[in-house]
């Protein structure tokens, strides 16, 4: 199937019919997929509600349209490639038969195990084939899988497995990164120690190291494997409506948000998008590098990617080793044609010799791809002259884990791209640009900026906080009406190009990843010399932001480096090392309003170095505050 715009005009076309006759638009697209009966009712909404449904009464299971419809064509074709963390260790290449077996053969498995429709599954995984085939056999018996990135902690698995009664834990003894290895099965112990939901654990050997292992709890992946002698597995018949997946997501306020993706919706959004930004030949080699466990992961390496029938790349390692042209020789050697990575990953690239790039043969790359933060004018042009030799269209795509898919982004090679921009929304999109007093901003021949908020759903949009509606409706719906809230501010040109300006709330993203100040605080509040916390994030020129902490200790406490690294530990071992604050200030006092409010905007200028210009400090409950923050900065 091609769901392909081919030119400018046609997607003027059919962004026009997607706005205007959205049922119309997105029936022509959702017929191209497998399903075992046709929906009722293309879409039913009220975002004052907030309800969303798409494609109610349609009835089918995302995995026949992942591997099943591909069979007899295309059986043979590679779906994965795998590229380990060592460069001497083979490549494993799987073909859509293969992976249809394999998945079959895990989804008795867990069936054996007595996961069913409706269960929900942890998946704590390294970037290996087992994690895409344990969330596919989730998937096949109707099971909703949250996957947690394998670099949270043990506090971080055990919270969301307990905040959606998580049945059964799936991971691997050991998970390598560069020239580390590291225990996952210990980190999960610490984590099932309350987790009274958990009844089997299955682990996957990566390593040949001994692994501890609880009898009657835990499994052997290969063991489990070896009961079963059926390498067929009929897929359970899913309502489009039923839950697909939960992603946990940083929020505002301490505990994370479970969102909850449903089938159908998600599987014509991803594949929609998939196919239109970049513009797959059924011979390219598609390689997205972020990590299964983000969002990025769940919709571009695995779910659009295999609708579409398409080859994709998953690789184990690091961008930086043996060197920091791994991601280069990856591209010569599997001949990759589409490579789709983040701008921290690019501008830390740029920062090494550029003989690490010339000596690879990069001339298989048709387009590139940047996702999880808006790209600066500098990384945007390293990547366009030296990794595109200016020849490959660079879609800047914006999208979050609440959208499920691409919400704005260049379609490669058919609508215009400018350095910095997002460019213009995807067909059903409709964005709103909002200013201060909450009024929608008309598109007009001037440029403006303000709030960035979606008019109208699209089918991938997250329909729910697992088991807290309200705090759906609370973070999403309550600040314009009758509309989506991004949470993000956005600068829109003459033309109608988006350029996404940052968080406007308290959530920073550093690296590509969505990190709640709030919990961060409260991880460093719990070290028994602190009184209060603020973190906010500052510019850096790697990762894009950096997070500081500002921190109020108790009188007698000596405030030393060892203070220093006993307070990043307890932030590591809460949330994990990606939310380790770079800069820690011992304050004497944080800037509050008089309502309690800390004004964090003072914080953010004086960690970013720039103090000339504080705004209003009168509305502040002790304004001197402000020059003692500024002294223990310096």
């Amino acid at each position: 199937m091609s769901l392909q715009i081919k030119s400018f005009k046609e997607y003027k076309e059919k962004y026009k019919q997607s706005i205007e006759r959205p049922d119309e638009f997105w029936a022509e697209i959702a017929v191209n997929f497998t399903w075992r009966k046709k929906w009722d009712k293309v879409s039913e909404w009220d975002f004052n509600k907030p309800e969303v449904k798409w494609f109610e009464g349609g009835k089918l299971n995302i995995t026949e349209n992942c591997l099943d419809r591909h069979l007899e064509k295309n059986g043979n074709k590679t779906a994965i490639i795998w590229e380990p963390n060592n460069p001497d260790e083979e490549s494993r290449h799987i073909t859509y038969r293969q992976l249809y077996v394999k998945v079959s053969q895990f989804a008795n498995v867990l069936k054996n195990n007595g996961i069913k429709k409706g269960d929900r599954v942890c998946l704590y995984m390294p970037m290996i084939p087992e994690l895409s085939i344990a969330m596919l056999a989730c998937a096949r018996v109707g099971a909703i899988h949250s996957i947690v990135f394998a670099g949270f902690s043990a506090t971080a698995i055990a919270s969301r497995i307990n905040d959606s009664q998580c049945k059964m834990l799936i991971t691997a003894n050991e998970v390598y990164r560069g020239t580390k290895r590291i225990n996952l099965k210990e980190v999960c112990d610490e984590a099932l120690e309350n987790t009274p939901s958990i009844e089997n654990v299955i682990v996957y050997r990566r390593t040949v190291e001994p692994t501890e292992m609880k009898e009657g709890r835990d499994k052997f992946w290969f063991d489990e494997l070896q009961k079963v002698k059926n390498y067929h597995f009929d897929a359970e018949e899913m309502d489009a409506e039923d839950p697909l997946f939960i992603l946990y997501t940083s929020g505002s306020t301490g505990k994370p948000k479970g969102m909850v993706h449903t089938t159908g919706g998600y599987m014509v959004g991803t594949t929609y998008t998939f196919e239109n930004v970049f513009q797959i030949d059924k011979n390219d080699v598609y390689w997205c590098t972020a990590d299964i466990g983000w969002i990025t992961g769940h919709s571009y390496i695995i779910y659009g990617p295999l609708c579409a029938g398409a080859t994709t790349v998953m690789f184990e390692g690091i961008p930086s080793y043996p060197d920091y042209g791994r991601f280069w020789e990856i591209v010569a050697k599997l001949k990759v044609t589409h490579f789709y990575t983040a701008p921290t990953a690019i501008r830390a690239l740029a920062k090494h010799p550029l003989s690490l790039v010339e000596k690879h043969d990069l001339s298989t790359l048709k387009v590139l791809g940047s996702v999880g933060e808006p790209i600066n004018e500098e990384a945007w042009h390293w990547y366009n002259d030296n990794i595109g030799k200016t020849n490959c269209p660079i879609v800047d795509t914006w999208w979050q884990t609440e959208t499920g898919a691409m919400m704005i982004s260049p379609i490669a090679g058919i609508t215009p791209t400018r350095p910095t921009f997002a460019t213009l929304p995807l067909p059903g999109v409709q964005l709103a640009l909002m200013d201060e007093n909450g009024k929608e901003i008309p598109q007009s021949n001037e440029a403006s900026e303000g709030r960035l908020a979606v008019k109208a759903p699209w089918p991938s949009i997250a329909r729910t906080i697992y088991g807290n509606h309200n705090r759906y409706k609370e973070t999403y719906f309550s600040s314009y009406p009758n509309m989506y809230f991004t949470g993000d501010g956005a600068y829109r040109d003459a033309t109608g190009n988006y350029r996404i300006t940052g968080r406007v709330d308290d959530v920073v993203i550093v690296s590509g990843h969505n990190l709640g100040t709030a919990p961060i605080e409260n991880a460093i509040n719990e070290h028994e010399s602190v009184v209060e916390s603020a973190v906010v994030g500052f510019p850096h020129d790697i990762k894009g932001n950096a997070l500081c902490a500002y921190v109020i200790t108790y009188d007698n406490v000596i405030k030393d480096d060892a203070l220093i690294t006993e307070i990043r530990e307890m932030v590591s071992k809460s949330i994990g090392a990606i939310a380790k604050p770079d800069k820690i200030i011992f304050v004497p006092g944080l800037p509050k309003t008089r309502s309690g409010k800390i004004m964090r905007r003072i914080l953010r200028k004086i960690a970013s170095n720039d103090t000339s210009n504080l705004g209003d400090t009168s509305t502040l409950l002790n304004p001197d505050v402000v020059q003692s923050i500024i002294k223990s900065y310096k």
